[in-house]
C-alpha cells in the first residue's frame, strides 16, 4: 500500500482497469469453480471486436472526442448514474473517457446494443484508486 500511494493520480488516471485480487486460502483454492474456457472467452471477444469494427468501424480503444460520444450513448438514468460518480469520486475528463470506453466493451461483450446502467456500474468499479 505504500509502494501504491506513491504512484502519481495522473499516472493512475491513465489505467483503464484497476482490479484488486485477494490472496486465495487453499481451502478457496479447492472449491473454486471451474471457470470459463479459453476458447469460450475468445469467442466472446472476437465476437465484440466485430460488433466494434461493424459499428463505428473501429476498436473502442481508438475513439476519442466526439466519435466516442456518439458511439457511448446513455440513458438518461445512466447519465444520472454517471454524472453523480463524477461528482462522487472526482472524476477527470480522461477518467470519464476511459469509464465511457470501458463500459462501452463491457456492453459489447455482453452483445448489448446499447450501455446499460450495469455496464456503467461495472466500469466505475475498475476505476477505484490503487491509494
Amino acid at each position: 500500500m505504500r509502494y501504491a500511494g506513491r504512484i502519481s493520480g495522473p499516472l493512475l488516471d491513465r489505467f483503464d482497469l484497476v482490479v484488486e485480487v485477494p490472496r486465495l486460502t487453499p481451502e478457496e483454492l479447492a472449491r473454486a469453480p471451474e471457470g470459463e474456457s479459453t476458447a469460450a472467452v475468445r469467442e466472446r471477444v472476437l465476437a465484440a471486436r466485430e460488433r466494434m469494427k461493424a459499428r463505428q468501424g473501429k476498436l473502442n480503444s481508438e475513439l476519442l472526442g466526439r466519435a466516442l460520444r456518439q458511439h457511448t450513448p446513455l440513458s438518461p438514468s445512466g447519465e444520472a448514474l454517471l454524472h453523480a460518480a463524477t461528482k462522487r469520486l472526482a472524476l477527470t475528463a480522461r477518467s470519464y473517457d476511459r469509464i465511457l470506453r470501458v463500459a462501452r466493451t463491457i456492453a459489447d461483450l455482453a452483445g448489448a446494443e446499447g450501455i446499460g446502467e450495469a455496464h456503467l456500474a461495472e466500469a466505475l468499479t475498475y476505476r477505484r484508486s490503487l491509494a
